[in-house]
């Protein structure tokens, strides 16, 4: 079905190729994962696929790449539509009508089908996805995962033979994802229809693969059995570096089959120490939120919430797409709406709201990176953004690069902020903000589009500022982050505070919120594979 013939693909800009000399076939009905960390070329390869590479991008591809007996050289993207559909990160984007059933019918009206045609298959759509209830919903008043349903549909009524997706899950809650992924393998199993699929939270897809694409960032792509790849490359899920640890062969890909392995392994951590919470210092919190109101026409997104954040303290926010936790920060943060409620963070005078600051002194008391963080990106290079973060903060030069290249290395100083990967984008949205440092920060969605190493140099980067006194606050959908980052959980859903407690206390009382180890290992309290380590290693067990 796709045929990848001695492909290399070069940039003017690169010193080396971003793909080099790949050859790979993918077949009918299969679901290829791609995976490799950020920057190593995933993009580049999905769209070589329906010709925006080279056609709309740039660069120069030697070799060939046919999809379905077509050359991506002769046929560009406009003659592979009615073949390829391809669904981006953030499906709101893509979007170019008003309503579901609009956006369904849109791509067939380009291809000029006949109305009855188009009706049937918007019709045999909406049921396939399960969104038959929402077809005249506005696209914007939608959750992430009906967004990601609607942005599948809307490719999948032209019939194409394959469907390529890039992180399809990175904005979405667990259940939201585990929906999204349950369309797709529907229609790989049902319907014939090969899937490329790019995602780094490899934890929730990988068990679904029937082959691996490794892109290792020298150019190369390592092909094969998504456990066989998986054995020995530096990214991992947590589920096959618990397998590491004790040493199963092969590695298992769903916690289904981690169980079945998992019981002598339960009994060699019989006898371990309990993971203790992580104990912070009791001190009078530095921002307090009393009764805090959001309303939108027709909403009500947060309704009267509390929350004190406390120096040196990690509190994860979580709960269902469209629970009301990016309208919460961006109302403590004061920049976002609020009508009601107070929001009070100390200084030496006494308190302040940020609501009452321009929005340059409240940045140094209340710090937001927000889901887009491209909004945060408005100069021409990573140099000269890095160069203005470090002079409005008073900072020493260098610092703002300096975070940057703990997130991600190796970012070219004179690449443009548009130019970079999702991840990238982040990365320096992270570093530009973080430089200031202010005494709470506020993080939405953070490590969506970072790989697992950026994930850990990211948290990394959270734990010092918690070290230094600062107090932070993440939105996340992210359960293995929180996992392995939050000292206390905070869970939203209609725009109430439902769940509050530790991470354990909340994590492991919740399927939809447990970590992948906690999952293997319940009913014991283990939540990261650290943990695991760490306590096989008091036993005299390492592994």
């Amino acid at each position: 079905m796709i045929g990848f013939d001695r492909v290399t693909v070069r940039y003017a800009e690169s010193d080396r190729p971003t793909l080099r000399d790949v050859t790979l076939r993918i077949d009918e009905g299969e679901l290829c994962l791609v995976v490799g960390r950020t920057g190593t070329g995933k993009s580049t390869l999905l769209r070589a696929i329906n010709g925006l590479v080279p056609h709309f991008t740039g660069g120069t591809l030697h070799g060939s790449v046919t999809v379905d007996g077509r050359d991506t050289r002769r046929h560009p993207p406009r003659d592979l539509a009615d073949v390829v559909g391809v669904v981006g990160q953030d499906p709101l984007s893509g979007f170019v009508t008003d309503t579901v059933e609009e956006e369904l019918a849109y791509g067939m009206e380009q291809l000029a089908l006949p109305a009855p045609v188009m009706r049937k298959r918007v019709e045999e759509t909406l049921d396939l996805l399960g969104i038959a209830e929402l077809r005249d919903r506005p696209l914007r008043t939608l959750s992430g995962g009906q967004q990601q349903r609607v942005a599948i549909g809307s490719v999948l009524t032209a019939h194409p033979r394959v469907l390529v997706l890039d992180e399809p899950t990175s904005a979405l809650d667990p259940t939201a994802a585990e929906d999204v992924l349950a369309v797709v393998t529907r229609l790989v199993h049902d319907l014939g229809v090969t899937v490329v699929l790019a995602e780094h939270r490899l934890e929730r897809v990988v068990q679904y693969a029937d082959r691996l694409l490794y892109l290792p960032g020298d150019g190369r792509v390592v092909d094969g059995e998504p456990a066989a790849v998986l054995a020995d490359v530096d990214i991992a899920p947590p589920l096959v570096e618990l397998g590491r640890l004790a040493g199963w062969t092969p590695l298992p890909l769903s916690v289904r089959d981690a169980r079945r392995r998992a019981a002598a392994l339960r009994h060699r951590l019989t006898d371990a120490a309990v993971p203790a919470a992580t104990t912070v210092p009791d001190t009078p919190p530095v921002l307090t939120a009393r009764d805090v109101v959001v309303r939108y026409p027709g909403t009500v997104a947060v309704a009267g919430v509390d929350m004190e954040l406390s120096p040196g303290r990690i509190v994860a926010l979580m709960g269902r797409n469209g629970s009301g936790k990016s309208s919460l920060l961006w109302a403590v943060q004061g920049s976002g709406p609020r009508q009601g409620g107070t929001v009070a963070v100390a200084v030496a005078q006494g308190t302040v709201d940020p609501k009452a600051l321009p929005p340059g002194r409240a940045r140094r008391h209340v710090g937001l990176v927000p889901q887009t963080p491209g909004d945060l990106l408005y100069l021409e290079t990573v140099e000269a953004e890095c160069d203005q973060a470090d002079r409005e903060t008073g900072a020493p030069a260098g610092t703002c690069r300096a975070m940057l290249d703990q997130l991600t290395p190796g970012l070219p100083a004179d690449r443009h902020p548009r130019d970079l990967s999702e991840g990238q984008r982040l990365a320096l949205a992270l570093a530009v903000q973080l430089t200031a440092a202010p005494p709470v920060v506020l993080l939405d969605e953070p490590t969506r589009g970072l790989d697992y190493r950026a994930k850990r140099q990211f948290t990394a980067v959270v734990r010092r500022l918690a070290a230094d006194g600062r107090a932070v606050l993440i939105a996340t959908h992210d359960v293995e982050l929180v996992a392995a980052l939050a000292d206390q959980v905070v869970v939203m859903a209609e725009g109430e505070i439902v769940a509050a407690g530790t991470t354990a206390e909340v994590m492991l009382a919740s399927p939809a919120f447990a970590p992948q180890v906690a999952k293997v290992l319940a009913p014991a309290p283990w939540l990261t594979v650290e943990q695991v380590a760490a306590a096989l290693a008091t036993t005299g067990e390492p592994g």
